[in-house]
């Protein structure tokens, strides 16, 4: 060895050349390290079972079940084992929809604790089971919001009593949910309150991933959504299901995807799409077989769900008559799933756009819901130019719509913003064809994926946020209090998803929704989100903004539905659509029309009139 100085630092480098002519290794001491250090292939506890083996040996009766990533192999058997009996589960996921719907509809959820509960493709509307069951009686919904549920789950894992929120203050979540959600004065500073949220354990959680090996270290692909927090809760540990079964080589080689530890885990059931009809991306894992939601598949299911004799059928025909998921994807016929595979390509998207635009008239005048989204998305730009926001999230439906075309607008200048989506999405440029917020092909062009979490709870919501938030509701009243919940005891909407996290912490929410009297009312029922930091509300007749001074909604601006008609005509027609006493700004300002390029970039997104149809 020898050593050289460089300042006052220094150095050691060993001469191999001394090294090797030293002697030749003890022969024994050699084959002593190569057998003790040698990393085997596969290795650790053999998990491996069928899904049905997993459910009866570790689901018992009045369990608390997280359910992430919308296991759909593992919630169809948890149907198949339970059916006709009373298990009174308690369900825990940010979303109940799709397969788990069958769970409510077969009576074997007492609870719900949920952010959203009912149809939420192509856009949030209530669902008949669900409403059945909550205005019976038979199903107890626990309302909460997307990143409150992962903050409580987070909370459960690493073993912290409470965990401090930022949401929910000044909703009607804070009454409802006051056994498990208090605010205090913050220790810290005398002048501000501060949420606190208790943990949360599930007894067991269900979770899909995309690989694993046989004693269950798991790969979860990006966007993570609600990430594992609710495996790393978990009492008793994780049944997890996966596309395919991998050596234990294969982890080591993707460890910085795997989000589950084996000693977490209860059960490894390799079940190839075992998350239809949603998909799973391949980012981070190259060469691994992605595949892409099933829309059609994900439509018929939802009008199956407006009906309860309809879906009924559904069940029967999808899950109970069919005995194993092996059954249920004989059933979909493997042409279809590998086209769902063909159409996870990153430029999958142009084809289908080329094949919707066909179909479109870009010629027609826009209609009223067109007119509103255009008008959004302008002030929505301005907005961003004029405050100096550099992210823009948008909810579901017309608000994302307005969020996506002023991105684009933006982006044509010196004021560029980043799109935010709450599942773990920064950046992404949204292609045409699919006008949903969190479609896999805008995935693709993402400049950051991670967790819901890191997006909704540091970048949106976060205290470094340079975020506008533009939002849907069911209601709003004249103060920007927004209801997307209930009606009352027996009327339940859909919930908040991450509304409400984004209109308490976002630097400023901005509401795109379309305009009725019962939609515009005096005073919602239930408040998912408050309106304190509602400034603006866009319909199809008219913007509304908060003047200096006040808290109440001003008519500033007015929506024509053609160049001819008057102000008057205008304000007649707005009127017949607010619940509350109309007041108009001094100075009114007429909304001009649509441009072509603009009406014809919206119809792009949404070819289909999914969301600005008539």
């Amino acid at each position: 060895m020898v050593s050289f100085q460089n300042g006052r630092e220094k150095f050691y480098v060993i001469d191999v050349r001394k090294v090797s002519s030293a002697g030749s290794m003890n022969t024994a001491i050699k084959e002593f390290i190569e057998t003790t250090f040698h990393v085997p292939p596969i290795e650790g506890e053999d998990k491996r079972c069928s899904i049905k083996e997993a459910i009866q040996q570790h689901v018992k009766e009045r369990m608390a079940i997280s359910l992430s990533n919308a296991a759909s192999a593992l919630v169809s058997q948890l149907v198949r084992e339970f059916q006709g009996r009373k298990p009174d589960f308690t369900l825990i996921t940010s979303g109940l929809t799709l397969q788990m719907l069958a769970l409510v509809q077969q009576k074997l959820v007492r609870k719900a604790v949920a952010s959203f509960a009912g149809i939420s493709y192509p856009s949030p509307r209530p669902c008949p089971i669900i409403q059945n069951r909550y205005g019976s009686r038979d199903l107890e919904i626990e309302n909460w919001t997307m990143l409150t549920i992962t903050e409580r789950l987070l909370a459960g894992a690493m073993g912290w009593e409470v965990i401090p929120t930022r949401s929910l203050i000044g909703s009607s979540m804070e009454i409802d949910n006051a056994d498990f959600f208090k605010v205090i004065d913050n220790p810290f500073d005398s002048q501000a309150k501060i949420g606190l949220l208790s943990a949360l354990r599930p007894d067991i959680t269900l979770i899909h991933g995309a690989v694993a090996d046989r004693s269950g270290n798991t790969v979860l692909t990006y966007p993570l959504v609600g990430d594992a927090f609710g495996a790393w809760a978990a009492k008793k540990g994780v049944i997890v299901s996966v596309d395919k079964i991998v050596s234990t080589e294969t982890i080591r080689r993707y460890s910085h995807l795997v989000r589950i530890p084996s000693y977490m885990v209860l059960a490894v059931c390799e079940a190839p799409f075992g998350i239809h009809p949603g998909g799973v991306t391949p980012h981070g894992m190259p060469g691994f077989e992605a595949y892409y939601p099933d829309y059609d598949f994900i439509t018929k299911l939802n009008d199956a769900a407006m009906d309860e004799k309809a879906f009924d059928r559904w069940v029967h025909e999808w899950i109970l008559d069919c005995p194993d998921h092996d059954a249920y994807l004989a059933k979909l016929g493997y042409e279809r799933l590998f086209a769902l595979q063909g159409q996870s390509h990153p430029n999958a998207w142009e084809a289908e756009a080329s094949a919707e635009a066909s179909k479109v008239d870009f010629e027609k005048a826009a209609n009223a819901l067109e007119r509103l989204v255009i008008a959004g998305s302008k002030i929505i730009a301005d907005r961003c130019i004029s405050k100096g926001y550099r992210t823009i999230l948008g909810g579901i439906g017309l608000p994302n719509l307005a969020a996506w075309l002023a991105a684009y607008r933006l982006g044509k200048g010196d004021h560029s913003v980043d799109l935010v989506a709450e599942i773990g999405m920064l950046g992404h440029l949204p292609k045409p064809s699919d006008p949903t917020a969190f479609g896999f092909h805008h995935m693709h062009s993402s400049k950051l994926l991670a967790n819901l979490d890191a997006l909704l709870g540091v970048i949106v919501t976060g205290s470094g946020s340079r975020c506008l938030g533009v939002l849907g509701a069911g209601q709003i009243d004249r103060f920007g209090n927004a209801n997307s919940t209930k009606i009352s005891n027996e009327i339940f909407l859909v919930g908040s998803g991450g509304a409400n996290d984004v209109a308490t912490s976002a630097q400023e929410t901005i509401v795109v929704m379309s305009a009725t009297k019962d939609r515009l009312v005096e005073k919602v029922p239930y408040v998912t989100y408050p309106g304190a930091r509602i400034k603006t509300l866009v319909t199809e007749y008219g913007i509304f903004e908060k003047q200096p001074g006040r808290d109440a909604f001003a008519l500033t601006a007015y929506i024509p539905s053609q160049p001819s008609e008057t102000e008057a005509q205008s304000l007649a027609k707005l009127k017949d659509h607010v619940g509350w006493s109309l007041e108009i700004a001094p100075a009114l300002d007429r909304v001009a029309p649509p441009d072509q390029d603009t009406l014809t970039l919206l119809r792009l997104f949404d070819p289909r009139g999914y969301f600005v149809g008539e």
